[in-house]
């Protein structure tokens, strides 16, 4: 079944590079990257009910992970600006549309609670680094907020994962119905994608 696959895919790649690659994808996703926080976090959470890793590290890593990633976006944006981020994320299906909702997000609530509140937002969370670093905010409270947002957002994650592998039962007797979903949403994606790269 195609969850079961997706899973146990995950869940090799992770055995193999441990807290470095969650940390690793976690920097991705915090960047321009289309890795989704949604589709690691949960796996991560996998790995700490079965009592592989442990959880205070877990956490540890991935918010490193975040932090790193959300500054060298930082960067990109503080000393590359707007012209180099396109120039850039086009090799990396990074959407105009997408930025410009970041830097509407970020210079319509500018501080630290734009950032905070943004690791909670799909798609502004991945890209509002940028307009935080082309708007010269100061560094230290874009860290502060990045972390503790961050923070938040994977512990959310990582415990929906945890409480997901205590029923993985469950979910393994209803997986034909989830493959469907999964098979549905993707095919829906790519739909979207190339209706979108045709514009």
């Amino acid at each position: 079944m195609l969850t079961e696959l997706v899973s146990q895919w995950a869940l090799e790649i992770l055995d193999r590079t441990q807290y470095a690659g969650a940390a690793a994808l976690m920097a991705a996703e915090s960047m321009i990257l289309p890795v989704p926080s949604e589709a690691v976090m949960p796996f991560v959470g996998f790995q700490v009910a079965d009592g592989k890793w442990n959880l205070g590290l877990a956490i540890l890593a991935t918010s490193i992970g975040s932090l790193v990633g959300s500054l060298l976006s930082y960067a990109m944006g503080y000393y590359g600006g707007r012209a180099f981020v396109l120039s850039v994320g086009k090799y990396l299906l990074l959407n105009v549309h997408d930025l410009e909702r970041a830097e509407r997000f970020f210079h319509a609530r500018q501080g630290a609670w734009t950032i905070f509140l943004a690791r909670f937002v799909p798609v502004v969370r991945h890209l509002v680094s940028i307009p935080a670093g082309t708007g010269r905010m100061p560094l230290l409270p874009f860290c502060l907020a990045t972390l503790v947002g961050a923070t938040l957002w994977n512990g959310f994650l990582l415990w929906v994962g945890m409480q997901l592998r205590e029923q993985w039962t469950h979910v393994q007797h209803y997986s034909h119905q989830i493959d469907i979903g999964i098979v549905a949403v993707l095919g829906l994606g790519a739909a979207w994608f190339w209706r979108s790269r045709r514009r």
